[in-house]
């Protein structure tokens, strides 16, 4: 009997403990310094999927605060430092897409870049987002001719180029392996036509257990 009483005391003590614990994980209706320190908070803690959670907050809540556009820089610039570069890049969209002035939006389109190409630790990965990202660099380079930036969109627009090239020669010699020709030579013909054929280039270096799938 005292062992039943004492078993249903602690069983009474967990689902309290338990519901004050959910209680205390519904928060809301707060001021956009409190979501804005809880992102901050959250990432210094490692946390970013709290600190998603908590710019959600702080954007529904106060979709007109000041503190908006500079958590959605913190929070890329976090993920880019994780390698997330897909929520890195959702947080520039959003930036550049509220905020797009020219002047506002440069650092954020800068940013952008980068996490594009960051995003390419291997050759012969995803051909749109390359094209994509070197038409982006150029746009860069037009729109913000004497930005700090440039020199390092420059460059990146280079290694870009060069990646481009290398798997333009990957893909025509896949199609010439599958006996597609007229495939073979779209691909050839643009090797042809790239100012990079006569560079003196290092080809990048593919381990063996992924030349195969390559």
């Amino acid at each position: 009997m005292r062992l039943a009483t004492i078993a249903a005391l602690f069983l009474a003590l967990f689902i309290i403990t338990g519901c004050s614990t959910k209680k205390e994980k519904v928060v809301y209706n707060k001021p956009a310094l409190y979501w804005y320190e809880q992102i901050i908070k959250s990432i210094k803690n490692a946390d970013l999927e709290k600190a998603d959670d908590m710019y959600t907050s702080l954007s529904s809540e106060h979709i007109a605060s000041p503190l908006l556009p500079e958590a959605m820089i913190i929070l890329s610039q976090a993920h880019m430092d994780e390698e997330e570069y897909l929520l890195a890049s959702f947080y520039l969209d959003e930036y550049i897409k509220r905020y797009g002035n020219e002047q506002k939006s440069e650092y954020a389109r800068f940013m952008k870049i980068k996490a594009n190409f960051e995003s390419f630790p291997n050759p012969n990965r995803n051909q749109q987002l390359l094209i994509d990202t070197i038409a982006q660099t150029k746009e860069f380079i037009a729109k913000y001719p004497t930005s700090q930036y440039r020199p390092m969109v420059e460059t990146m627009l280079v290694k870009l180029r060069l990646g481009n090239y290398y798997l333009n020669e990957n893909i025509a010699s896949l199609y010439e392996r599958i006996d597609k020709p007229e495939a073979a030579k779209v691909y050839k013909e643009k090797i042809e036509n790239s100012p990079l054929k006569t560079a003196n280039m290092i080809e990048p270096h593919i381990p063996w257990y992924r030349s195969i799938f390559e």
